[in-house]
């Protein structure tokens, strides 16, 4: 069976232990805030613990308010000692504390330091960093607004793009590099001539890999954040694909990378060749020039420090500059880089130059701490979800009642405006069809599931019509080379037009029935023996939908929940009947049901 390495060493059991340990170990805020997404006009609760070997005697707050109308206002208080528990894994008690930040109007960002006062020396241990001294602290930030994501984010279906394995547009051929990380052709006016493609299918919203000035065949190392790359087209290419998909009624969506760049990047360059360049504080140096910090240890992708005021002007002008040129939302790309405090700014920058621009990151992590992005950015892709349907469907390694369980508890635990755009698969991991070894009809069932939950769905270009690759990326006889799962696009009689049909009808009825925005699930049955599973989107027009993951056919009676007498399997046209208050459905081996 093949690997899915998702999360990395998150799911390794000594690494879990360790990460639960050192929650508890020292200061500890984590962003840890009562609602975790405090609104204007009320009081913010503020919550720290503190453990481990060191006594503290107290624990303060310090509190800056930049106001809409540019005024700052402070304040610090003391934090009040709470209960007391037995920690386990710490073998340790750990303290908590509460305290409040006085109620802030709409459009304040909020700054804090928290620390607690070491019992004897009176030195002060700073939250979430260790830091004894104020400048090392680590800075907390939120963004106070009214104003929730935009209205058409929790309705849009997603299309994701990664351009240069699309389209080559019209006089071109794709290229036939030696190695998977070469170019392989796809352009700008590659996907502008596939629009019509793209809208013919339903989506509302298209999001496209990185456009900008780089040396590789992905995007994530640019060299200039406001040219467009010359193999991919040029900027009125890019306007032109705006205005196009605005005209359909679509959104066009930019990946942007805000915590490195290429170490090809004119600052860098300039940085490392004169220690005292202007650009020198862009970077943070453990020795000059050789050592310096970048993404995970890539020497080619230099991390920007943006603490430091120039570098970080840079990185919110380069975004606002794109809002305001067209570009309706940006995913962040491995946005647990960088500080929340930056992203609060950047979500305050990005509001000011596009009040309706979606903002949401990739961060790779628990759901604890995604949570945590509440009031940073609109939302954060559903990483955790995205792996549980990969298990269930894919792998085979969850059954239908741990599926249950982890989205009973999962709808619930984020608040209800936190935007969570869910997948099946992407640029960086196998492809869905690929894991399970070329079955289709779990591709359907774990789309039945994705569509009908309420993140807004995202397609990888590609699944929709069966893409698949050669390699695994990840676990044994694997290579670990991510292009595997970002070969070129099928076109024409190479595609799997019975996939293609479902894709098309599956976007249709997900924009077809406002109940999967925000009417609540009930479980209607549940039999993982018997690999059966309903459930109901409530609501003025109600949906039920039913899975069946067994291998032979199989007829499931179910409460009515409303429907009409007149309902069917919208989906596959599997019969249906409604009887007094029970719904009957016959289903094949493998197979779901769209009923309303």
């Amino acid at each position: 069976m093949y690997q899915d390495n998702i999360f990395g060493t998150q799911t390794d059991e000594v690494e879990r232990v360790a990460y639960q340990r050192s929650a508890s170990m020292g200061v500890r805020h984590r962003y840890q805030l009562d609602p975790v997404d405090p609104r204007p006009g009320l009081p913010i609760a503020v919550n720290l613990s503190t453990g481990g070997p060191r006594p503290y005697a107290a624990v303060r707050c310090w509190w800056w308010a930049e106001l809409a109308d540019g005024q700052v206002e402070h304040g610090t208080f003391d934090l009040e000692p709470g209960s007391v528990t037995w920690e386990p894994l710490a073998w340790g008690y750990v303290r908590s504390w509460h305290g409040q930040i006085p109620a802030q109007p709409s459009g304040t960002l909020l700054r804090y330091k928290l620390a607690a006062r070491i019992t004897g020396s009176g030195d002060w241990a700073y939250a979430d960093g260790d830091a004894l001294d104020e400048a090392s602290a680590t800075e907390f930030a939120i963004w106070l607004t009214s104003d929730p994501a935009p209205a058409w984010a929790r309705e849009a279906v997603v299309y994701h793009i990664f351009i240069d394995r699309f389209n080559p547009g019209t006089g071109r051929v794709w290229h036939h590099p030696t190695c998977l990380d070469g170019f392989y052709g796809g352009t700008l006016r590659g996907v502008i001539e596939k629009l019509d493609y793209i809208q013919e299918l339903g989506f509302t919203a298209i999001w496209l890999s990185p456009v900008f000035a780089s040396p590789s065949h992905h995007g994530y190392d640019a060299t200039d954040l406001y040219t467009v790359e010359p193999r991919l087209g040029n900027n009125a290419d890019l306007l032109e694909l705006f205005a196009l998909a605005h005209a359909r009624g679509m959104r066009v969506i930019l990946d942007f990378v805000a915590n490195h760049w290429s170490s090809l990047h004119p600052t860098f360059v300039a940085a490392r060749t004169d220690e005292a360049s202007e650009f020198h504080d862009w970077y943070t140096w453990e020795s000059w020039p050789e050592t310096y910090k970048c993404y995970f240890g890539v020497r080619e992708l230099p991390e920007l420090n943006l603490n430091y005021p120039p570098a970080r002007t840079h990185i919110l002008d380069a975004a606002a500059h794109w809002l305001r040129a067209g570009a309706d939302g940006l995913r962040l790309d491995y946005a647990y880089g960088p500080s929340h405090a930056f992203w609060a700014d950047f979500l305050r920058t990005c509001r000011a130059a596009r009040p309706d621009c979606w903002l949401f990151g990739e961060i790779i992590h628990q759901p604890d701490f995604l949570r945590t992005y509440a009031g940073r950015m609109d939302g954060v892709l559903d990483f955790p979800l995205t792996h549980a349907l990969r298990e269930t469907f894919a792998r085979a390694t969850w059954d239908l009642a741990r599926l249950e369980a982890l989205l009973a508890s999962h709808e619930a635990y984020f608040p209800p405006h936190f935007i969570r755009p869910s997948f099946l698969d992407n640029h960086d991991m196998n492809r869905f069809l690929f894991m399970t070894e070329g079955n289709r009809s779990m591709v359907r069932l774990a789309a039945l599931i994705l569509f009908t939950l309420p993140g807004p769905p995202i397609v990888y270009y590609g699944t929709e019509v069966g893409v698949g690759q050669e390699r695994p990326i990840h676990g044994e006889n694997s290579f670990g080379v991510f292009e595997e799962a970002r070969q070129p696009m099928k076109w024409g009689e190479y595609q799997d037009g019975a996939l293609h049909a479902f894709f098309r009808h599956l976007v249709a009825l997900r924009r077809a029935h406002p109940a999967l925005l925000d009417g609540a699930r009930r479980v209607l049955h549940l039999d993982a023996a018997a690999g059966t599973y309903a459930y109901v989107r409530e609501g003025a027009t109600p949906v039920v939908v039913v899975v069946h993951t067994g291998n032979s056919p199989t007829e499931l009676r179910l409460p009515r929940v409303g429907l009409p007498a007149s309902a069917t399997d919208k989906l596959g046209g599997h019969p249906v009947w409604v009887t007094g208050e029970d719904l009957t459905v016959k289903l094949p081996a493998q197979s779901g049901a769209w009923i309303a």
